[in-house]
């Protein structure tokens, strides 16, 4: 019985605002507070509230059939706190249907998978007391941002104690394997891997509207058939894809909620059943180990981390925010770290990139991969600033961490002085109370 594995990415991205070399040490702040607000605005009207809604009733009318699986970077959730409720609001009446699960994924979005563990593992734990906190979900898969794997990484995955992780089905990688089985990690054979189809993906979340394309217009029942067409052995059939996808790179002018409405009953004449991660990873044993000794992503056609770490400005702007990784985590400064997540947000390398321009993408406000350098290497220049003004370089990692130890314990030792105090106080005005 071929199962399918329905995944959506929502992640929301945070703008930074031109920030100009003459700021410097001036202005701590770093983002364009009309356009986060206008963008997610924009995006739960127009995907986002609808695809959710729809994705609701497809739960309600299939009475547990229908499953599906998301994910949400820290960073989009307090951009819905802040600026789009609703969408909070019907993720977390999903989450009460049962049949939904929340994934694991960085806070910020960001690649700090390829830069400094401990800092990963950090990041993912933040995250996951949000999914805990909203959805009453602690996730036991993890998925990266775009879907950047590697042998290392999935070992690292694995040490945090993930059962398994989504990655993409490269060509490259698989070779003459195929992407509808459930596979492990060669560092870490505990760990399960389900790989993203990027064929049937691709033509929902690509290639649906497009009029040029040889299978326009794609029906459900023509797509359903497709699926039911594998050979008899391929049974998982992972079709993983952002949210925005449906309504915002798929016009819902172009029908795209309908089609997808129309694929539970499709699939149920064919035999075919709906299944989220955790679910098939206690159902399914690997077929094989998968080596990636070379990160991939789900990203361009080259399905690496290129888009992000290409080029030479790209390197510098990330071994540069990276260099402060050991000593934010020992500061433990939350307006600090809060900035730092919102810096290392992979979309902030992805504007500098050089390569051809792609399917989707937007380089915001800037004119130029040099302008979008710039300007985040001036903000990261105050952000350097900041840190050693409160922090200073002559105080090695191991003195700062014993500094910072020492005023925890004792902000914790006056506490427990001002418990007893104020206990003391009660118990001396009972007394005096009973002496009158």
């Amino acid at each position: 019985m071929k199962t399918i594995c329905l995944y959506f990415e929502m992640h929301q991205i945070i703008h930074l605002k031109r920030y100009r070399f003459f700021d410097i040490g001036t202005d701590h702040y770093y983002y364009d507070d009309f356009e986060n607000e206008r963008s997610i605005s924009d995006i739960a009207e127009h995907s986002y509230i609808p695809a959710l809604t729809t994705l609701l009733e497809m739960v309600k009318e299939n009475k547990g059939a229908f499953k599906f699986t998301i994910s949400l970077s820290g960073c989009g959730i307090e951009q819905m706190e802040m600026h789009a409720p609703k969408v909070l609001d019907l993720l977390k009446e999903l989450a009460d249907t049962g049949c939904v699960e929340f994934l694991a994924e960085p806070y910020s979005h960001g690649l700090a998978s390829l830069a400094n563990e401990e800092c990963f593992a950090i990041e993912v734990k933040r995250q996951m007391q949000k999914m805990k906190e909203f959805f009453g979900q602690t996730p036991k898969v993890f998925r990266n941002s775009s879907l950047i794997y590697s042998n290392d990484i999935g070992r690292q995955v694995a040490a945090m104690g993930f059962k398994g992780m989504l990655t993409e089905g490269a060509k490259h990688v698989l070779g003459w394997k195929s992407s509808h089985y459930v596979y492990n990690c060669i560092e870490a054979p505990k760990l399960k891997l389900l790989l993203r189809d990027v064929e049937l993906s691709d033509d929902i979340s690509l290639r649906f509207n497009d009029s040029s394309w040889s299978e326009y217009p794609l029906f459900a029942d023509r797509y359903v058939d497709k699926i039911a067409a594998l050979p008899k052995e391929e049974q998982i059939v992972n079709i993983f894809m952002e949210l925005s996808a449906l309504g915002m790179a798929q016009p819902l002018s172009s029908n795209i909620l309908e089609f997808l409405r129309a694929i539970p009953a499709l699939a149920k004449e064919k035999g075919i059943t709906f299944a989220n991660p955790t679910e098939i990873f206690s159902k399914v044993k690997p077929i094989d180990t998968l080596d990636v000794p070379d990160t991939l992503s789900w990203v361009d056609e080259e399905r690496d981390v290129s888009c992000w770490l290409g080029n030479k400005m790209q390197r510098e702007a990330f071994d540069k925010l990276y260099s402060l990784a050991d000593r934010l985590m020992i500061t433990r400064d939350e307006r600090l770290i809060q900035d730092w997540y919102y810096l290392q947000a992979s979309n902030n390398f992805r504007f500098m990139t050089t390569k051809p321009n792609y399917v989707g993408f937007n380089r915001g406000i800037y004119d130029s991969p040099f302008d979008a350098f710039t300007n985040y290497m001036n903000i990261l220049g105050d952000f350097i600033n900041r840190v050693n003004t409160l922090y200073p370089q002559e105080i090695d990692n191991e003195e700062l961490n014993g500094y910072i130890t020492l005023i925890e314990n004792m902000g914790k030792q006056i506490a427990i002085k001002d418990q007893e105090i104020l206990h003391l106080k009660t118990n001396l005005e009972k007394l005096e109370k009973a002496k009158k």
